[in-house]
């Protein structure tokens, strides 16, 4: 039986389980597809390293020689799972002009530099598939580009953090705060070391902005999406969210509104009816809202070596079952539409704040509010601290921009102590 040659750059984490899990799964594909898919070389930075954990083959195509690997005629299809964004930039391109197919789960990259690369491999006449760039197991984007191709995507509601849903769902089910959550997952191996991206929210903006241009058939530039993380969340949020009837989510949200594409990442508080709210853990969701299907959502591990290795051996197979390579990336006709008309965003809002114990307070601050056209839908004092007291405001849902100025106004007023949490809620998801 003829084979397909895949080469890999990267041999970290999800490249090792690639090659287990092709390993493993191959004799299926072989009866089902009448393929055989053979590993043909690995690119990688060190040579050197000890790899006791693979088998003799996988060891004997191991490189460091980028000419020998990338000019290999037996090599049909790179798989780029290095990371980062300029050297596997370079390395895609180089694939690319070489009449090579590429598969890649590097969500940074495509979010950055996506609508370029798709043009470059459909002038090559080459696919460029990138399924585990979001949710690492879930099939979201064949999802979008295939199954719901017919359809006018109106809504994406995602938690695309696998991290910042553990941390989460900790502080909750173990009363911690944010630091102690964090500490614990990283011990168990569900934060890195260096969780900044995460925890402040870019991650999830990367997918958020794959899904939002593939769903909305524009271009979305990283820039243009305003991202906030959980850092700030306590576990009085926690607890006053949960008494409301709510949970905290960090939510991707993307809302295509004829105009203008609201998107946005932040902490949002969610009704605990929805199914969103019921995904804890390191698991990731996706809600879609469309005017064919209505409402969807599918969730699944949305990282893990294996759980990402099954998504990217799912678009090399899809490679290999297409004859038509131009037809593989959604359509070139980008809408050129506004995104994130600041002065057309409407939220309702949910306030934790210190005022002081004194006549009044509260007044002035409902007066402040009121000024800026915040329409209070309740107010709940919480406890005594001191010389203040904490309250939870919930507002009807408010211009961001009135928002914004009446917090000025609030935080330097004289019945205010402190304002301590500004979250998003979603009513109507």
């Amino acid at each position: 039986m003829d084979y397909i040659g895949i080469g890999i750059i990267g041999l970290g984490t999800v490249g090792k389980d690639l090659v287990n899990l092709l390993n493993e799964n191959n004799c299926i594909i072989e009866k089902r597809d009448k393929i055989s898919i053979k590993i043909v070389q690995i690119l990688v930075a060190d040579v050197k390293k000890k790899r006791s954990d693979l088998d003799d083959y996988t060891k004997s195509i191991i490189t460091d020689n980028q000419s020998e690997f990338f000019n290999n005629k037996k090599i049909n299809i790179i798989v780029e799972l290095m990371g980062g964004l300029t050297k596997a930039y370079d390395y895609i391109v180089k694939a690319i002009k070489l009449n090579k197919h590429v598969v890649t789960a590097n969500k940074d990259l495509i979010a950055s530099k996506g609508v370029e690369l798709i043009k470059l491999a459909k002038s090559n006449k080459v696919a460029l598939e990138f399924e585990a760039s979001v949710c690492g197991g879930i099939p979201i984007i064949n999802m979008l580009k295939t199954s719901y191709a017919g359809n006018k995507i109106k809504i994406i509601y995602g938690i695309l953090n696998g991290t910042t849903n553990y941390i989460l769902s900790l502080m909750e089910s173990n009363d911690l705060s944010f630091e102690d959550a964090l500490i614990k997952a990283q011990n168990e191996g569900y934060a890195e070391k260096n969780p900044t991206n995460d925890i402040n929210g870019l991650d999830a903006t990367s997918k958020i902005a794959i899904l939002s241009s593939i769903a909305f058939n524009t271009n979305v530039p990283m820039e243009s999406i305003k991202y906030e993380g959980i850092k700030g969340i306590s576990r009085e949020d926690i607890l006053y969210a949960k008494e409301l009837g709510y949970r905290i989510k960090l939510l991707g949200v993307a809302k295509d509104l004829e105009d203008y594409i609201k998107i946005q990442v932040n902490p949002v508080l969610i009704p605990k009816s929805h199914p969103l709210a019921n995904i804890d853990g390191v698991y990731n969701a996706v809600y879609l809202e469309g005017n064919g299907f209505d409402k969807s959502m599918i969730y699944g591990l949305g990282a893990g070596g294996l759980a990402t290795a099954s998504s990217v051996l799912g678009d090399i197979i899809n490679i290999i079952r297409k004859k038509d390579y131009n037809k593989f990336i959604w359509s070139n006709s980008y809408r050129n539409v506004k995104i994130n008309d600041s002065k057309e965003i409407y939220s309702n809002y949910y306030i934790r704040m210190h005022i002081k114990d004194i006549t009044g307070a509260l007044s002035i601050i409902t007066g402040i509010f009121g000024n800026h056209e915040v329409g209070i839908f309740s107010v709940n004092q919480k406890r005594q601290l001191g010389d203040s007291l904490e309250v939870v405001i919930v507002t009807h849902k408010v211009n961001e921009i009135n928002m914004e100025y009446a917090l000025i106004l609030v935080n330097e007023s004289k019945a205010t102590t402190k304002v301590c949490s500004v979250i998003k809620v979603e009513d109507n998801i």
